[in-house]
């Protein structure tokens, strides 16, 4: 008995072992973790803290929530992500996009300022970590792909777009309202005149500084001899000079005094222990957000995942990803943060650093521990309009209006797309515009596939294969019809697969034989067999014979399940060279089409 107990957990130890890197991935790439890494790591989380701490304390005001929350959110889950992510240059944080979602979601539920506009987030963050968490362990991070890259791209821009509008009201001093542009640019229009000369000027300054911080540092640095990598990374901690400049202007003449809104005191110390809310009527009008936010943060999370780890050749796991962010946005639940996930610009900026594995988040957590600590009391000179500043220029990048001209002239559907998700976005906000983005990629893919390219084939002289007649010149046979389906066959094109056939047969008094080329067809669902049965009937009824070839072998396991193909009319070829071979009963290298 003793050593059957001994077995046991033997084999429990050995099977834990084989699971656990696959869910703490932290167990992998530790065991070659060395004093190298750590120092790149290192230097890496410097530069990234210098620049995090005016971008979380930027993007805590852009949701509408105290400044200090945008620190909370920019330590645990930093380091849940390390544990549990799989990118090693990948910085999670506060982003622009998911910060004005935020805004946007509990804006609908709770007055801004208020205990329960906080509550609000800190539960946004929760249900969207769980969610997030749910999509992972069931593997369905496939699930995000059903937002198309036209759709993000305009989506985005839009997002833009709102965020920069968004926080004229801070650079000029003046309140505004609203979620979408139209009421923002109204109430924008409505205030403008009671704008503060000191915050204008000051958030205007600090706009024209740093564009040029990051239009015109880098040569000059460059022209000074500093290498291309440090330029780069210099100008990108522009904000870090905003940020003090304008502290100390604010500081030295009372700015505060003179109606300049300052971010004021920020409690000192490490992120609160904090409760989401487990409120039922409270998760039933956030749900909706929340998973648009986890949808949004996880396609542009691992959009940047893949696009750094494939220059050092590593690999991302999706599903992995989304337990990693899960674990992070839960993280910032219960610290006093709101929903999180892989920012682009300091991710690059952690790569271009030299960051080499998950630790280095971990060491940039720390960094802001200690500005928590040590840099709060500063912080409260900072001005608003300087912050305001910073995010009108980070998302500048995000607005790209060369994604309408690249889908006009290749897909006049993608542009559909793109162009409808942008408008929408605008002009009814962030939520309704995703809405609209999915739904209309849906409906394009659903249209698209309901009438699949359907091609008459012949055989290109001397070879074995088979192109479309309209686009080649090739041999075809009087008795026999070749088409070839480009497309799986499913319930929403199999009445068109009906009409085809029906039309070109009935084009072709001579036709004896037709072939269906089915090399491209994935699936046949039932639907579609259904289909199937009636060509063969109607065919069998006109004397033509129905037969298929190149027959891939999951589809022709579920043929075989049936009794469709003892009812076949014709047979079923292992190569389209061999049916009309057999079925043409005549040399045809020859024959040329007319």
């Amino acid at each position: 008995m003793a050593k059957w107990q001994n077995n046991m957990f033997t084999q429990t130890l050995r099977t834990l072992g084989k699971i656990a890197p696959r869910y703490l991935p932290i167990l992998t790439w530790s065991k070659s973790y060395n004093r190298d890494i750590f120092g790149s790591d290192m230097m890496a989380a410097l530069i990234v803290t210098i620049m995090l701490i005016p971008q979380s304390l930027a993007y805590a005001l852009l949701a509408g929530l105290p400044a200090q929350m945008g620190i909370y959110a920019s330590m645990l889950p930093i380091i849940l992500y390390a544990i549990f992510g799989t990118s090693g240059t990948l910085a999670v944080g506060p982003v622009a996009v998911i910060s004005l979602m935020t805004a946007a979601a509990i804006g609908k539920i709770a007055q801004p300022g208020s205990a329960e506009f906080v509550v609000a987030a800190l539960t946004l963050a929760f249900l969207s970590g769980a969610l997030l968490m749910i999509l992972g362990i069931l593997r369905l991070g496939f699930l995000a792909n059903f937002l198309s890259h036209p759709v993000i791209s305009g989506f985005i821009t839009a997002s833009g777009i709102l965020i920069a509008t968004s926080q004229l009201k801070h650079i000029l001093g003046v309140t505004t309202e609203g979620h979408n542009l139209p009421n923002l640019l109204a109430s924008l229009g409505q205030n403008i005149q009671n704008s503060n000369l000191y915050t204008a000027a000051l958030g205007i300054g600090a706009l024209i500084l740093l564009i040029w911080a990051r239009s015109g540092l880098k040569p000059l640095l460059r022209r000074c001899g500093l290498p291309s990598g440090a330029a780069d990374i210099a100008a990108r901690t522009g904000p870090v000079a905003a940020v003090i400049g304008t502290i100390l202007l604010a500081w030295t003449l009372d700015l505060g005094a003179k109606g300049v809104a300052l971010v004021g005191e920020i409690p000192q110390g490490l992120p609160p222990l904090t409760l989401p809310s487990f409120s039922i009527a409270l998760w039933r009008d956030l749900i909706a957000s929340a998973v648009i936010i986890s949808v949004i943060g996880f396609v542009e999370s691992i959009s940047v995942a893949q696009t750094l780890a494939a220059k050092k050749r590593q690999r991302i796991d999706p599903d992995q990803e989304l337990i990693g962010l899960g674990a992070a946005n839960m993280g910032a639940a219960f610290t006093g943060g709101f929903p999180v996930t892989g920012g682009f610009s300091r991710s690059v900026v952690n790569f271009d650093a030299g960051a080499r594995s998950p630790a280095a988040g971990a060491y940039t957590a720390l960094g802001l521990a200690l500005a928590a600590l040590f840099l709060t009391p500063f912080i409260a000179f900072l001005p608003k309009a300087t912050l305001a500043a910073t995010i009108v220029v980070a998302v500048m990048s995000l607005v790209d209006f060369s994604i309408l001209k690249k889908t006009w002239q290749y897909s006049k559907a993608d542009f559909t797309a793109v162009f409808t998700t942008l408008l929408i976005t605008l002009l009814f906000g962030v939520e309704w515009g995703v809405i609209a983005g999915v739904l209309i990629s849906l409906l394009i893919h659903l249209y698209n596939s309901s009438r699949p390219h359907i091609a008459i084939v012949g055989q290109v002289p001397h070879t074995h294969h088979y192109r479309n007649i309209l686009r080649h010149n090739v041999i075809t046979h009087e008795t026999v019809l070749s088409l070839r389906v480009d497309e799986s066959l499913y319930f929403a094109n199999a009445r068109f697969l009906e009409d085809v056939v029906s039309r070109e047969v009935a084009e072709r008094p001579s036709i004896k034989h037709l072939v269906l080329l089915c090399a491209a067809v994935n699936h046949i669902d039932m639907s579609a067999l259904e289909s199937l049965e009636a060509i063969n009937d109607r065919l069998r009824d006109m004397q033509v014979k129905l037969h298929l070839s190149e027959v891939k072998g999951p589809v022709m396991d579920r043929l075989t399940g049936t009794d469709f193909l003892e009812q076949l009319t014709g047979k079923v070829f292992l190569s389209h060279h061999q049916a009309i071979n057999e079925l043409s009963g005549q040399p045809h290298n020859t024959v040329p089409t007319p």
